[in-house]
């Protein structure tokens, strides 16, 4: 097999001892089990992407944060060093993640360093101790796929009351572990308070996972714990040891539009205030 140039460098470095095969590969990353100081772990090479897929991200980025007002208006700008930035944001931002879920108790695999493109991490292991499979590689019993649902609920209530949702979250990525499920790939994790589309990514991805253990345990279907986290999310009621129930009843209460309106006009005015305090300052100056 040949060595990727990346890995290379941290063998030369002494990061890591050797490669000892390939794991996976998708559009973004590719993933090798590597052997340092006498462990095994895996190793997560980025891959380069194009234009075409930072303009799909867009929807992911909006609400993160990125320091220096230089970075900012270059990412904005679509500038060769913008894009080279946004590049470096989307790589961190899994790093970031990592560290912050695994504080937070969220099942994620634990993070051994970012080198140079290479995030180093642990390699998640079932219970014969072999590299574990993703969900969609499982045959569940009815019972084992609602204890494996409950589970994942729970990873997703823990990485919300974090403020992040995953944004790509499916039985495609995550695996099953030795002591159950393990969420993995998460540059493109959300801020659920940051970002216009966050309710919809977390529907989403309770849906995604409901959808595939669903197949094993039909009566799944009938829970709606993504409208109730995020109900419980906006209202500032979501703890990590809040009890879910899988139940929620829509709000079908007429909306108040006239009071939107009556709200909107006031700000309005109140900006239009402003305004006239401005140029009346000005002309005092003048």
């Amino acid at each position: 097999m040949k060595i990727p140039k990346e890995l290379q460098s941290l063998i030369d470095d002494g990061v890591i001892d050797e490669v000892i095969r390939s794991l996976k590969s998708g559009k973004e990353a590719a993933v090798y089990v590597v052997r340092a100081k006498a462990e095994l772990r895996c190793a997560k090479v980025y891959k380069n992407m194009s234009q075409r897929s930072f303009q799909k991200r867009a929807q992911y980025q909006e609400g993160r944060q990125v320091r220096g007002s230089r970075r900012t208006r270059a990412i904005g700008k679509r500038s060769r060093f913008g894009r080279r930035e946004e590049e470096s944001e989307w790589k961190n931002t899994e790093v970031t993640a990592l560290y912050q879920l695994m504080a937070a108790g969220v099942r994620v695999p634990k993070p051994y360093g970012y080198f140079d493109g290479v995030l180093l991490m642990e390699l998640v292991i079932d219970a014969e101790g072999s590299s574990a499979l993703s969900l969609s590689d499982i045959e569940f019993t009815p019972e084992d796929a609602r204890q494996c649902h409950r589970m994942l609920m729970q990873q997703v209530q823990r990485m919300l009351c974090t403020g992040l949702i995953h944004g790509d979250l499916s039985q495609y990525n995550v695996l099953a572990g030795r002591d159950g499920p393990v969420i993995i790939d998460l540059p493109q994790a959300v801020n659920a308070a940051g970002n216009n589309s966050a309710r919809a990514m977390l529907l989403r991805d309770v849906d995604n996972l409901t959808d595939a253990l669903a197949r094993f345990a039909p009566d799944l279907r009938q829970t709606r714990y993504g409208q109730e986290l995020w109900s419980l999310f906006k209202r500032g009621e979501l703890r990590t040891d809040t009890v879910l129930t899988g139940e929620f009843v829509d709000d079908d209460s007429a909306v108040d539009i006239e009071g939107v309106q009556q709200v909107i006009e006031d700000a309005r005015d109140e900006d239009e205030r402003r305004q006239r305090g401005r140029e009346e300052a000005d002309s005092l100056r003048a």
